[in-house]
C-alpha cells in the first residue's frame, strides 16, 4: 500500500470532508467540534462549496475552505493551514464579518441573520495555553454573560496534540488525531470511538491510492510551500535589503549635508550632526523601501489589500500605487 496522503492538506481535507457523497462525515465532524460551544448541534449539514474536478490545486482562485449551511441556519466556515499567514486573528474576524453581514438582502431586518460558526485547523500554535481546542465567543468580561450567540470561533492546534494519550471514548480528540495522521496511534480504536471515522478513513486510503489524486495532492504541496517560502522570503530579504540601502543612502546624504553645516560651524559638529540626521533618514527611508518591498510581494501572492496595509504599514493608497507599478 502507498504512503498515506496527509490529510492536513487542503485538498485533500476538503475531498474528505467537502464533498457530498461525505455529508455525513461533514456533520458528525462539526457536532464534535460544536459540543464544545455554547449553541445547538446539528440535525443535517450543507456543503455550499462541494468539491468539484474544477477545483486547481495550484490556482489561488481556488477555494479550498468548507462552506457549510446547517438546516437551523447557521453558516460554518472550516479552514485548513498548514502555514502561518500571519495576522490570523484580525484575517478570521475579518472573514467571519463578510459572511455574517452578506446574509442580509435589502429590506431585510437584522432578526434574519444567523450565527455564524469559524473553525479553524491549525498546523502551528498561535494561542498562549496548552488547549489543543479553543473556543471564543463575545461575552461580558465580568459575568460571563454572552452577549449574542451568532459569533462563535474555534481554533484548534495539531501541534498541541503531541502528549494527548489515546481516547478512552467518542469526541473531538478522535478526529484531530486521525487527521494529525501520526503512526503512534490506533487507527483501530479510534474508528470504534467514532463510527463516522470510518468513512472518513477510507476515503484517504482511496485518495492515497488513487494516481490522479496523489498528482494533484503533490501540486498543492508545492503550491503550499512555495507560497510560504515566498511570504518568509518577502519580509526576510525585504528587512534586510531596505536597511542596507537606507543606511548606505542616508550616511552619504547625511555626511554632505554635515559637510556644508561644517564649514560655518566647525568641521567637527557638522560632521556629527550630519551623520545622525543621515542615519536617521537612512532609517526612515529603509522603513519605506522595507515595508514597499513587502507589500509588492504580499500583493503578488494575491493577499487581500487590508492585510497588506494591515502587516506593511503602508496607506491604502501606497499599496494601490505600487500595485500598479508592479501591474498586479
Amino acid at each position: 500500500m502507498k504512503e498515506l496522503l496527509d490529510p492536513r492538506n487542503d485538498f485533500v481535507f476538503k475531498r474528505i470532508f467537502g464533498s457530498e457523497d461525505n455529508r455525513d462525515v461533514l456533520l458528525a465532524f462539526l457536532n464534535c467540534v460544536l459540543a464544545a460551544g455554547e449553541g445547538p448541534l446539528l440535525t443535517e449539514v450543507e456543503v455550499q462549496n462541494p468539491y468539484t474536478d474544477k477545483d486547481s490545486p495550484s490556482d489561488k482562485q481556488s477555494i479550498f475552505d468548507i462552506w457549510a449551511k446547517a438546516s437551523d441556519g447557521s453558516l460554518i466556515d472550516v479552514e485548513m493551514q498548514l502555514f502561518n499567514k500571519y495576522d490570523i486573528e484580525k484575517r478570521t474576524l475579518y472573514y467571519w464579518s463578510k459572511r455574517y453581514s452578506s446574509q442580509l438582502q435589502e429590506g431585510q431586518s437584522y432578526k434574519e441573520l444567523n450565527r455564524c460558526i469559524t473553525i479553524n485547523l491549525l498546523n502551528f500554535s498561535i494561542i498562549p495555553n496548552d488547549l489543543y481546542h479553543n473556543v471564543f465567543h463575545l461575552r461580558e468580561r465580568s459575568s460571563g454573560i454572552i452577549l449574542c450567540n451568532d459569533i462563535e470561533v474555534h481554533i484548534m492546534e495539531f501541534s498541541k496534540l503531541n502528549h494527548c494519550a489515546m481516547p478512552a471514548g467518542s469526541g473531538l480528540l478522535n478526529w484531530l488525531l486521525f487527521l494529525k495522521n501520526d503512526d503512534s496511534y490506533d487507527w483501530e480504536a479510534l474508528r470504534l470511538n467514532e463510527p463516522k471515522l470510518d468513512k472518513a478513513m477510507d476515503t484517504l486510503q482511496f485518495l492515497s491510492q488513487d494516481k490522479e489524486a496523489r498528482i494533484l495532492y503533490e501540486q498543492r504541496q508545492k503550491y503550499l510551500h512555495d507560497q510560504a517560502s515566498m511570504l518568509d522570503w518577502a519580509i526576510d530579504n525585504g528587512l534586510k535589503k531596505g536597511l542596507e540601502q537606507g543606511l548606505v543612502q542616508g550616511l552619504e546624504q547625511g555626511l554632505e549635508q554635515g559637510l556644508e553645516q561644517g564649514l560655518e560651524q566647525g568641521l567637527e559638529q557638522g560632521i556629527k550632526k550630519g551623520i545622525e540626521k543621515g542615519l536617521e533618514q537612512g532609517r526612515l527611508e529603509g522603513q519605506y523601501k522595507k515595508a514597499a518591498e513587502i507589500a509588492g510581494n504580499m500583493l503578488e501572492l494575491g493577499i487581500d489589500m487590508a492585510t497588506i496595509v494591515k502587516a506593511s504599514g503602508l496607506s491604502h493608497a501606497e499599496v494601490e500605487d505600487i500595485r500598479i507599478k508592479r501591474k498586479l
